[in-house]
């Protein structure tokens, strides 16, 4: 039987966890990213061919549904043995009065396994060493012609990727990415490859995953009509650190019209974040570390620390957006949509990443190499849409709440918050009841439950 062919359009997160759970299905398939940077190191210590972006935000919660997705994929310890295992957490105001604490503990109690931190970099590293050679392709643009059509003689999907001399142009901060994938069967070809300087390649699959983040545009090829991500009403801030001379318990601080968040990285590093409600579009004078001051200075230490720590060119700053309506699907003729693009959502739940690696596994647990793709991409639709638009309103109402600025609901907010704290101690862990505790179809070993395998699973044609 022909192998089948995929592109994975997006080299982020969910799309490397999508390539590698396909590879591990059966597939042949190409990763398309637009940028480019120093190639990442695999397990075993040698590099890919080609560059991941050095970019690559900051620190990612990984909390127990992600791990155990990550578990299908055999990549579960691997992932657990680079990332911090969360201690305790509190929930403080800006003076640094305790409103609320919990522990990893309840949360291997609440859902089987802890909520993780990692550097996203690092994360985006260990995935893409784990892709078969040539399967990345990065430091170029590539865009949806023809979504196919799947079923017996149904049209392939198409994508061009653009020339050379038009790589450097990307649209509106969009992960646009590049590379090939070979037609028939065939692997990836090298980057490139018989293809005249300064042309355009056209190339077809089998099926095509649109994982290239918020300003998808896979998603406004497949749904032109659909309202695109709207302004959640605040904006965020992040950087990393080095370890602080003093160590510090990860904590999220509230205060009138924003937040800041602090967590230990597995290296003693720290990330930080922090969001305030602003109008979107903003920029500082004179640099993000200078207004993080203005608004976070006289907060609680270690706050200010952290901030002066900083290096002012390493703070990122994005304003926040969210799904503003439910798609139609999450896929279309041959293509289906993963990730922020197709369900973004705010940060609160810390659920952006982890949702866009279960939409990858359960992706490839339905797209066998002999099922029939339009059932396949329908179930996959009708599993995940309902699922992650839930999640994209569960954090939203959390975000909102961040954003109230008055000092009287500010007051009544906290007094709620340690009330409840008082009554219900796993306050924070109930935000994920029905999330955190979702599995994959088939056998997880999330931490918790120790007696682990670390061997990667074999791929299905092999």
């Amino acid at each position: 039987m022909r192998q089948r062919t995929a592109i994975v359009i997006g080299g982020g997160i969910g799309g490397l966890t999508a390539a590698l759970a396909l590879d591990r299905r059966g597939w042949s398939v190409t990763v398309l990213e637009r940028t480019a940077g120093p190639a990442p190191a695999s397990a075993s210590g040698r590099r890919a061919q080609t560059a991941l972006p050095t970019r690559s935000g900051a620190g990612i919660g990984l909390a127990p549904n992600a791990q155990r997705a990550l578990d299908a994929l055999g990549l579960g310890d691997a992932v657990r043995a680079m990332a911090a295992w969360q201690g305790a957490g509190e929930l403080r105001l800006p003076g640094g009065r305790r409103l609320a604490r919990t522990d990893n503990a309840a949360a291997v109690r609440r859902f089987g396994g802890p909520v993780m931190v990692a550097h996203r970099a690092e994360l985006l590293a260990l995935l893409a060493g784990r892709l078969p050679d040539g399967a990345l392709r990065t430091g170029a643009a590539a865009e949806l012609v023809d979504p196919g059509e799947p079923g017996p003689g149904g049209r392939p999907a198409r994508v061009r990727i653009a020339a050379a001399a038009d790589r450097a142009t990307g649209t509106d901060g969009a992960i646009a990415t590049d590379g090939t994938c070979a037609t028939d069967g065939a692997t990836a070809t090298e980057e490139g490859a018989g293809v005249p300087a300064g042309a355009d390649e056209e190339l077809t699959a089998d099926l095509v995953v649109g994982a290239d983040g918020i300003h998808s545009t896979v998603r406004r090829a497949v749904f032109p009509g659909h309202p695109e991500p709207r302004y959640a009403g605040f904006t965020a801030w992040r950087f990393v650190v080095p370890a602080p001379d003093r160590p510090c318990t990860a904590h999220e601080t509230w205060g009138p019209g924003g937040l800041w968040g602090t967590v230990p990285l597995p290296d003693g590093r720290i990330y930080a974040y922090a969001t305030a409600a602003v109008p979107p579009g903003g920029r500082a004078a004179d640099d993000e570390r200078a207004e993080l001051l203005r608004r976070f200075g006289t907060w609680h230490r270690p706050v200010p620390d952290l901030i002066a720590a900083a290096d002012p060119a390493a703070v990122l700053r994005n304003d926040v957006r969210t799904a503003a309506a439910p798609p139609p699907a999450f896929h279309r003729g041959r293509v289906a949509l993963l990730g922020d693009a197709v369900h973004p959502m705010t940060p609160n739940l810390g659920q952006g990443g982890c949702q866009a690696i279960e939409d990858a596994v359960v992706l490839a647990q339905l797209a066998a190499p002999d099922a029939d793709l339009a059932a396949a991409l329908a179930e996959f639709t009708r599993q995940r849409l309902p699922r992650t638009m839930d999640v994209v309103r569960r954090a939203e109402r959390i975000g909102r709440l961040t954003t109230w600025r008055s000092r009287p609901a500010c007051a009544l907010r906290a007094v709620l918050m340690a009330a409840t704290a008082r009554l219900t101690p796993d306050l924070a862990l109930r935000a994920l009841d029905g999330i955190a505790d979702w599995r994959p179809e088939g056998p997880t070993y999330a931490a918790g439950t120790r007696g682990t395998r670390t061997a990667a699973q074999p791929r299905e044609h092999e």
